[in-house]
């Protein structure tokens, strides 16, 4: 969803803008308050189990700021999320649980890459709202 119907896209797909809910709208809101920035789009993802995940990876897109702002709100099943320092090899884990709110800012992108694993262990689904800000041509 976002402010207008740019495309984009990632993992081989591409994906068109729709308008914000008002439900959407209100927590966007509440993002940007917390975060003290503004988003223009969200990602949403549906993982119906732990099953789906997302492999090691940066947001780091053309249509992104050079160091950009990616805010993640959680709802639903409890999932580790990994982060992993492209030099040292350093891993860090977080666990997002229902309701939570993971900020990458600076320059995360150009230094970690992150990962939410496949496990066997979970059972129902969790949505992942991503907000961000696309900049230039969608």
């Amino acid at each position: 969803m976002g402010d207008g119907e740019f495309s984009y896209t990632y993992s081989g797909t591409s994906k068109v803008a729709a308008p914000w809910t008002p439900s959407l709208l209100s927590i966007k809101e509440r993002v940007e308050s917390e975060c003290g920035e503004q988003f223009n789009s969200c990602l949403l993802n549906l993982y119906h189990d732990g099953s789906e995940g997302m492999g090691w990876h940066s947001d780091d897109e053309k249509t992104l700021d050079e160091n950009p702002v990616i805010a993640s709100v959680s709802f639903g099943a409890e999932r580790i999320f990994k982060l992993k320092h492209r030099k040292s090899g350093e891993v860090v884990s977080v666990l997002l649980q229902n309701g939570s709110l993971l900020v990458m800012k600076g320059a995360t992108q150009h230094h970690w890459v992150h990962t939410m694993p496949k496990t066997k262990k979970i059972t129902t689904p969790r949505i992942n709202l991503t907000f961000r800000k696309f900049v230039g041509n969608c």
